[in-house]
């Protein structure tokens, strides 16, 4: 979609459009645009379909603010679940202790419409496009206290107390991989934030450690997810912290809706065992984070042999931070054992831990009909190396069950 289209969204023409667009039922919508487009510009109908359409795949991360809110393709993929923007919300009233905010990069303008429900908050992003949407998108969050601005990043003259920056977006050949590929480059953003002394960097979850050295010198790295999916990485600057001697940057996994969040305790990697038990899948935030050991020791349990993150004790402890399997059958892996596992029990799900197998867990979820819904199904762990395939059937732990 293209400035020019968009404006015409808003248009009295435009919201029409999506207003009988958006009370359409999907298997009658083909009929319902046919006809639109014989009184309207094609153009303008096509923009209104796929305004409406990405606002439905939407609601799953924005709630009910998603039918009145205006999105792009990208910025629906790229977008956390609101609960995470909320819950930085409140680290920045508790933590941070600013008034006046400077949004920069804006990504999808989640985190810089929250923010300004409670504070002064400078909206700049380099495309007109995404400025225009932000702006729009103010009625449609309640109002909040967001000014925007169109304007070359590196040449603004920030006046905030906190600079805010979002960088998921790459446009570099290295992709996440490479800190300069991200549009502002990471080096300029680290820089920023530095410079003003307090704020956040928001950043795709699996930027590896070589992208980022030193977590950047931030105060606190923090992966987050929202009902076992993970959701962004957090660089955190100038948080309230005790008189103490620097140290170096903590690492945090914060689980949502929950809250519940882990903060690196410097263990060493766990030890590897062979399977007992009980199972415990780590959950992304855990293992983006790199805090699997902290969770091992909590569990008193060790690293399943040939299972990737999974982690395995002989006894049942609860923690937040892991879904918890007891283990019913160690089985050889093959075709015909999973056939026989299937057609024996009620299974819902289908993981694959050792990742040179060559297996697509979703694949064999959809293909065998598998229910990953269903929260007491038990689940198929894949696990060993590619000459020695072993299959674990785990049963979910009473409240502990996945997301």
């Amino acid at each position: 979609m293209d400035l020019e289209t968009f404006r015409a969204l808003l248009t009295d023409e435009g919201q029409n459009l999506l207003a009988v667009l958006q009370d359409v039922d999907p298997a009658e919508e083909p009929v319902t645009v046919a006809d639109l487009r014989r009184e309207h510009p094609a153009a303008l109908v096509s923009a209104a379909v796929e305004q409406v359409r990405l606002r439905r795949q939407a609601a799953a991360k924005f709630g009910t603010y998603a039918p009145r809110l205006y999105f792009t393709p990208d910025t629906v993929e790229l977008s956390s679940h609101l609960a995470v923007s909320e819950y930085k919300l409140h680290r920045v009233l508790h933590e941070v202790g600013v008034v006046m905010i400077d949004a920069m990069s804006l990504g999808s303008g989640a985190d810089a419409l929250v923010l300004s429900w409670s504070h002064y908050t400078d909206a700049i992003d380099a495309d007109p496009l995404t400025v225009e949407i932000a702006a729009a998108n103010r009625t449609g969050m309640d109002d909040p206290m967001l000014y925007v601005t169109c304007a070359d990043l590196t040449a603004y003259d920030s006046q905030g107390e906190a600079v805010f920056i979002d960088l998921m977006r790459w446009v570099g050949p290295g992709g996440r991989h490479d800190p300069e590929a991200y549009d502002p480059p990471l080096s300029w953003a680290l820089d920023r934030v530095r410079t003003t002394g307090a704020g956040c960097i928001r950043l795709a979850p699996g930027i590896p450690d070589e992208a980022l050295p030193d977590l950047g010198q931030a105060h606190e790295a923090e992966w987050i997810s929202y009902d076992g999916h993970i959701q962004e990485a957090v660089l955190w600057f100038g948080l309230y912290r005790p008189s103490i001697p620097a140290r170096p940057p903590e690492r945090k996994a914060t689980l949502l809706p929950s809250g519940a969040s882990l903060t690196g305790r410097d263990l060493p990697k766990p030890a590897v065992r062979p399977v007992g038990r009980y199972l415990y899948a780590p959950d992304p935030a855990v293992v983006h984070a790199r805090l699997v050991a902290e969770v091992a020791q909590d569990v008193g349990g060790g690293l399943l042999d040939g299972g990737g993150a999974l982690l395995t004790a002989d006894e049942l402890r609860h923690t937040p931070f892991a879904t918890a399997y007891e283990v019913t059958d160690v089985l050889p892996f093959t075709g015909a054992a999973l056939k026989a596992a299937l057609h024996e029990r009620a299974v819902g799900r289908v993981t694959v831990a050792a990742q040179d197998l060559g297996i697509e867990p979703n694949e064999v979820t959809h293909a065998l009909g598998l229910d990953p819904q269903d929260p007491d199904a038990a689940t198929v762990f894949i696990t060993g190396t590619a000459d020695h395939p072993t299959m674990l059937i785990a049963a979910p732990c009473p409240a502990t069950h996945e997301p």
